[in-house]
């Protein structure tokens, strides 16, 4: 991945740190971050979607069904080099620059569960993707949970002090129901949604356009608080409420 404008010092720094801040249930932080170089070789995200077959006897290709969305994954390797400090009796233990990447998989006493965290590099948009309605959102961290870290040692000194290693971890996409939902924006006749008037409409048309009935064009017209159901103005956007 190209970035197409020149970074600033400040901006290089942040853009060469891996952070992970770990959050409670309602993403407001706890604790300190912890921090390491940002140096994988690559990052890798996955999303899927799930969907089912629907048996329907004859057919030469099932119809398929629509499930569910699958969290997203990132998975990454990160190199540790302690060998600056020597091989000798200076030599430093390189599981001290990444031991506490290891606690974010260990269960949180405060949780009872392993903490949520929050991933973030630099200030480019190449993890969570953001949805049209806000394309600013969360463009550079990533909200998760670890599924692995796995540690292995590359070199020792001459008395077993390891001091180079390869640490790869896997996480996965962490978003609340009401986030989702949000993000989601569901457009059905059970949530507010807003239409802009075309030529021609009047609230009877769009209210069977929209209700499937056009005896429903009172409740528009009473949200809007429009007296003259059929002069309406091209381009002006109206809001259609939930039917209770």
């Amino acid at each position: 991945m190209s970035l197409s404008n020149p970074l600033t010092n400040a901006e290089q720094s942040n853009a060469h740190k891996l952070t992970f801040q770990r959050l409670n249930i309602d993403k407001s932080m706890r604790g300190d971050p912890v921090t390491v170089d940002y140096n994988p070789k690559e990052l890798a995200f996955t999303k899927r979607a799930n969907y089912a077959d629907i048996a329907i006897p004859g057919l030469d290709v099932a119809p398929l069904q629509f499930v569910r969305g699958d969290a997203e994954t990132v998975g990454f390797e990160l190199l540790f080099d302690t060998t600056s400090h020597g091989m000798g009796d200076r030599a430093v233990p390189v599981i001290d620059k990444f031991k506490a990447l290891y606690g974010l998989v260990k269960i949180d006493g405060d949780m009872h569960t392993p903490p949520i965290v929050r991933l973030s590099w630099g200030d480019k948009n190449i993890g969570y993707l953001p949805n049209a309605e806000n394309e600013t959102a969360h463009a550079n961290v990533f909200d998760a949970v670890v599924l692995s870290v796995e540690r292995k040692f590359l070199l020792f000194t001459s008395t077993g002090t390891p001091v180079r290693a390869v640490v790869t971890m896997a996480l996965k996409e962490y978003r609340s129901v009401a986030e989702q939902v949000a993000a989601i924006n569901f457009r059905s006749p059970d949530h507010t949604r807003i239409y802009t008037v075309m030529e021609g409409d009047n609230l009877p048309s769009i209210a069977a356009k929209k209700y499937s009935d056009p005896s429903y064009w009172r409740v528009i017209a009473e949200h809007n608080g429009i007296r003259n159901v059929r002069q309406l103005t091209p381009g002006s956007q109206l809001e259609l409420p939930p039917l209770r």
